[in-house]
């Protein structure tokens, strides 16, 4: 079958009955007494059909793990010999095929010795329900007696925690009472220094509604913010999954629990007799909801994976109801347990029946931790090049793990690992050319080829590279290092067609068109040197030397860093719209004159969008063509630094084009380094200046650049009808897009201030 989900987790019911009593078990207590006709204690042969199951399922689908959970009733009741034969059985049935991660829930009550002994031989992790300290326990965790359980736990994990098994120790499950004290329930938990606490609702439906004392809608929310509070408090001392899970959905990453997030379920159930069921908490919904009709000894697990139950929990965004997906906390809460949707009336097509408590958790985890959660990035501009810098270099190491082979690369490696250890000047001098924008263009080019695509090539010419063009690049890049650093290296270049580019510095010719070879590099006073066979050329300071195009510059103000002209790096054609070829000297002062007028408008306009234009500003491009509508830059594949300005643009165009390009460069590189959205494209949204709706990733994009765009045309009075009014309109939609995370959102209050300066 095709379009499956696998299963990599198994719940293999190994024990039907248990030595608690208590009152709010799902198994027992709630809509489904299927566990009344089923063996106490699974047999050999259901053993050994299902690790025979699994291990076919698992080279179908090439899983390089499966983790099967051994549960019940109470699993430890099945005795030490039936608990060995399961462990036999599917180490046995996986060996060769898949990891096996086994693992055991437990109450504890019977857990001993011989019971560990047994886990520590299979590496069988062992997880234990207990609801936290004494009166919260003893709320339901009693034996039918009324007697306390307790106690007999709490041995239970003190022997678990010893060190010959403490390896073993998984976590600690806690149900969530609200008639707990929530601080005394952490305080207790954490004590026992569990690897990680599961928090879990009481299972319930429309049907059968959680306890709500006093009928407060968000008591379960109440209580779970106090937890969260203190965990806090203490520093977060251990992990609590749902806590990691909200906080990792309001980054952008992937949700840690079922309990909540839209990523499908991949889990079935086993139980004693060989019937496979769906999730156990079904059962809290009606009679039979856990069925599939399937078992071990006739049926495949992927007949179950294809069970329209089992496909109705793995649609994501689709499988909540439509009140859900337009919710803005949907990504983190996922519209709840499946279970907790149940409604006779229709199904499990509803809301959560905690959804009052899953908005009130997510906006409270939210509203407690933004400020740290948000990526640093978006604040500091310096964090953000730093990020950029370490992006560049794990390409790159990326990129030698992939071409580590050949002579010029091996040496240029070796060259570049030895200026990195050559003190200050080494290092600055690499870095230098490593956050050289076009390096970028470069390492993503000669990472591509195996996929076919066509990458830039030099003169603007479209062409793949291969591992001797990026072999003659990286020999380049060393060598400029290396002349930028004065220190005494030998640099080798490889060339063709008779020059160099360095990058950073300009294009050296060492012989004629259509030649290649190697030559040596190496500082000299005011001035570099070339050694091509015998003869040595210095060149680089003297006006003149017609071997020799350095890279010109201009600067933007009087105290600020001059920007390259970049007219000569073959990787400069990375833009929408092809590069000039290198600039003659009379082009070269005028442009340096419109962009002077160009940043003198912008100063005088917008001071705060022209300051934040020219941080990190390093590299313009002149690119042939005229300006588009609107005069926008364009911010091609490259690092950060670079902007491509058409050449033929007057003053003004190329003040919007400086304006609205260095924005694009701005969102580009934060969204390389931090995500500011997830699932991007799973919604769309109404956009005032499209027909279609779009992703919000559009959407923030043109809002991010008409801010800018809206206060420079208010400045220069040029400004449109409406277009203040739209820009908020956008920022409002943004703000109930469930795609943003912290992040975004903290983006869009910054765009919405922005704004509110440019409407002043």
């Amino acid at each position: 079958m095709t379009g499956l989900i696998a299963f990599r987790e198994i719940v293999l019911k190994v024990h039907s009955r248990c030595d608690l009593a208590c009152d709010h078990c799902y198994v027992y207590e709630h809509a489904d007494q299927s566990w009344r006709a089923r063996p106490k204690v699974i047999s050999p042969e259901v053993v050994s059909h299902t690790a025979s199951r699994l291990a076919e399922h698992a080279r179908d689908h090439a899983l390089p793990s499966v983790t099967v959970i051994l549960h019940g009733g109470e699993p430890l009741l099945a005795g030490t010999a039936r608990l060995r034969l399961v462990c036999e059985e599917f180490t046995r049935a996986l060996d060769g095929t898949a990891a096996l991660d086994l693992r055991i829930h437990t109450n504890g009550l019977q857990l001993g010795r011989a019971h560990l002994d047994l886990f520590a031989e299979y590496g069988v992790r062992v997880g234990i329900s207990l609801d936290g300290d004494r009166v919260a326990n003893d709320r339901h965790r009693r034996f039918a007696d009324g007697r306390t359980s307790h106690p007999l736990v709490l041995a239970a994990v003190a022997l678990l925690r010893t060190p010959p098994y403490r390896h073993l120790y998984q976590g600690l499950l806690c149900t969530v009472d609200v008639a707990n004290d929530p601080v005394a329930v952490l305080d207790a938990l954490v004590a026992l220094e569990p690897p990680r606490v599961d928090f879990l609702l009481p299972h319930a439906t429309w049907e059968t509604p959680p306890a709500r004392p006093d009928g407060v809608p968000d008591a379960y929310a109440r209580w779970l913010l106090r937890v969260f509070d203190r965990w806090e408090g203490l520093g977060r001392p251990v992990p609590v999954r749902l806590f990691e899970s909200l906080l990792s959905t309001l980054r952008g990453g992937p949700s840690l629990t079922e309990s909540l997030g839209l990523a499908p379920t991949d889990l079935v159930v086993v139980e004693t007799d060989g019937t496979l069921e769906q999730v156990d908490s079904l059962k809290s919904a009606f009679e039979g909801a856990a069925a599939t009709g399937f078992n071990v000894f006739d049926h495949a697990f992927d007949q179950v994976a294809a069970h329209p139950g089992v496909r109705a929990r793995q649609l994501g965004l689709a499988g909540v109801s439509g009140t859900c997906r337009r919710c803005p906390v949907v990504r983190s809460c996922g519209g709840g347990l499946y279970t907790h949707r149940y409604r006779e009336r229709n199904g499990f097509d509803n809301p959560s029946v905690y959804c009052t408590d899953l908005r009130e958790l997510v906006d409270g985890v939210e509203g407690r931790t933004a400020d740290r959660e948000a990526a640093p990035e978006l604040a500091d501009p310096a964090e953000l090049a730093r990020s950029q810098e370490e992006l560049t270099r794990v390409l790159l190491a990326r990129l030698h793990a992939d071409l580590a082979a050949g002579r010029d690369w091996a040496r240029a490696w070796e060259l570049l690992t030895e200026l990195e250890r050559a003190g200050d000047a080494g290092a600055d001098a690499l870095d230098a050319v490593l956050d050289h924008p076009f390096t970028r263009t470069w390492v993503l080019a000669a990472l591509e080829p195996a996929a076919g695509q066509d990458v830039p090539g030099p003169a603007g010419a479209a062409r793949r590279v291969g591992p001797g063009e990026a072999a003659r690049r990286l020999t380049a890049l060393t060598a400029a290092a290396v002349l930028r650093s004065g220190l005494d290296l030998p640099a080798e270049v490889a060339y063709r067609d008779g020059e160099v580019y360095l990058p950073t510095l300009g294009l050296l010719r060492l012989g004629e068109p259509g030649t290649e070879g190697r030559a040596a590099l190496r500082a000299a006073d005011e001035g570099y040197a070339v050694r091509d066979g015998r003869a040595e050329h210095r060149f680089g300071a003297a006006a003149g030397d017609a071997r020799w195009q350095p890279v010109r510059t201009w600067s933007p103000g009087p105290d600020a860093a001059p920007v390259a002209l970049e007219d000569l790096d073959p990787y400069r054609n990375c833009f929408a719209r092809p590069p000039r070829l290198r600039l003659g000297s009379g082009e070269a002062e005028e442009w340096r004159a419109r962009l002077d007028g160009a940043w003198a408008l912008l100063h005088a306009a917008v001071p705060e969008f022209a300051r934040a234009a020219a941080t990190g500003l390093t590299t313009l491009t002149p690119l042939a063509g005229g300006p588009r509508a609107g005069g926008w830059g364009e911010a091609g594949r490259h690092g950060p630094g670079a902007l491509g300005l058409p050449y033929a643009a007057g003053v003004g165009e190329t003040a919007l084009a400086l304006l609205t390009g260095r924005r694009r460069a701005r969102l580009r590189a934060l969204t390389e380094v931090a995500d500011l959205y997830a699932l991007d494209g799973l919604w769309q949204h109404r956009s005032p200046w499209r027909e279609r709706p779009v992703p919000v990733s559009r959407l923030l994009a043109d809002v991010h650049e008409r801010v800018a765009v809206e206060a420079y045309r208010r400045a220069t009075e040029t400004a449109a009808p409406g277009g203040s009014d739209h820009i908020h309109q956008a920022l409002d939609r943004l703000s109930g897009a469930a795609e943003l995370t912290v992040t975004g959102k903290r983006l869009v209050a910054e765009l919405r201030w922005e704004l509110k300066g440019a409407d002043a």
